[in-house]
């Protein structure tokens, strides 16, 4: 998109390019929001249904849009798409899986996602790079939308009534289920310090994966390196992200899920420091890879302390709240790293979201407790 914006479109302003990611996430995060009180009032299934329904006319307007409005235009239907699959997807995994396992069914989860985003990074940079920017890299996107629905409609089944079984248990038993979607957002962001260090978490961690995603191919550009290897250093990222997050989820259900978020925050930080840093090739795949491991730290085990802190009754719009903190963080990275690499540079504004991340890192550390413990012994209280 980077590229087709300079391309096709002539944009130079770098938050004028980074606007598709800031329609997007905005887009993407207030849906998060219908989704998880929709999934929790009508079932997972129907909620995942219709988003694979909206997605279905996105490939064909980026290939054939006439202006950026377009291209945005479609990046706010991908966003809405986006809310309701891959929430339903986490919130139905999360049913499935039980207390003992959600780190683990969570690494599953993101695995499958991300590592599918890397192989298409990489076969679409591909693709452009023989038949041109346009229309041939996203004939892939209408083949998954297709094959996204008819898994959906004809394969998935119901899972709200395992949440609801989950409620039965001992632990859920003297806690209040009928709460506003306005408690739960306002526990989830601000009132209880475990939800509200992990939905910070997730804002910074998606922010500077807005800022990387839109910034990081111009940076390689400038560097002299060619749209196909900018191709695969775009999908190390995804890649590292997707298979690590097989290991830290699963290592986070027995060693705890604060460890993985303080530090994965912070290589995250050194790693867009190493990125900033670099001027070939093997630096920027240096960069890519740290980026991807700390992403894989972080991602998977902030779902399942979520998880492990909510109510089952009240899981799915927790998770929703949360997924819209963190989703936001697409715009508000795609914003912030648009307008100061106009005002200040390229450089100095992926030097900045370094810095927010490390801070975020230390935010978790003072403030956030353990959250496995809810699960095993009850000690943190669910959120009711």
């Amino acid at each position: 998109m980077p590229i087709i914006a300079e391309h096709d479109f002539s944009l130079t302003a770098h938050s004028a390019i980074l606007s598709f990611i800031a329609v997007f996430g905005i887009s993407k995060a207030c849906t998060n929001l219908i989704a998880g009180f929709s999934a929790d009032l009508l079932g997972r299934k129907v909620v995942l249904v219709a988003g694979w329904i909206i997605v279905l006319p996105v490939p064909f307007l980026l290939m054939f849009a006439p202006s950026w409005g377009w291209i945005l235009g479609a990046n706010v239907l991908l966003g809405i798409s986006q809310g309701l699959t891959w929430s339903t997807t986490v919130i139905m995994k999360i049913d499935l899986v039980g207390v003992k396992q959600r780190g683990l069914g969570m690494g599953l989860n993101e695995f499958a996602g991300y590592f599918a985003v890397s192989g298409s990074a990489f076969i679409s940079g591909y693709v452009a790079s023989i038949y041109g920017l346009r229309p041939a890299p996203f004939i892939l996107g209408a083949g998954y939308a297709v094959i996204g629905l008819l898994l959906s409609i004809f394969t998935i089944r119901e899972t709200r009534q395992y949440a609801a079984y989950e409620s039965t248990l001992a632990q859920y038993q003297k806690t209040a289920q009928k709460t506003s979607l306005k408690d739960i957002f306002s526990r989830t962001s601000i009132g209880d310090r475990n939800l509200s260090s992990i939905s910070q978490a997730g804002l910074v961690n998606n922010l500077n994966d807005g800022m990387a995603w839109g910034l990081f191919p111009l940076i390689y550009a400038s560097a002299g390196i060619g749209l196909p290897k900018i191709g695969v250093l775009v999908a190390i990222y995804p890649a590292l992200w997707g298979v690590f997050q097989l290991i830290t989820g699963y290592l986070s259900d027995h060693l705890g899920r604060k460890f993985f978020i303080v530090w994965g925050m912070w290589i995250q930080a050194i790693a867009l420091a190493i990125t900033v840093s670099s001027a070939d090739f093997l630096g920027f795949a240096f960069g890519a890879s740290l980026l991807g491991i700390g992403t894989a730290m972080v991602y998977p085990v902030l779902l399942a302390a979520i998880g492990d802190v909510a109510h089952p009754a009240l899981r799915s719009s927790t998770v929703g709240v949360y997924r819209f903190w963190r989703d936001i963080g697409y715009a508000v990275g795609a914003v912030l790293a648009g307008v100061m690499a106009d005002i200040i540079g390229l450089y100095w504004a992926v030097w900045i979201v370094a810095g927010i991340t490390c801070l975020s890192g230390l935010i978790a550390l003072v403030r956030m407790g353990e959250t496995l413990a809810s699960s095993d012994t009850g000690k943190n209280k669910p959120i009711h």
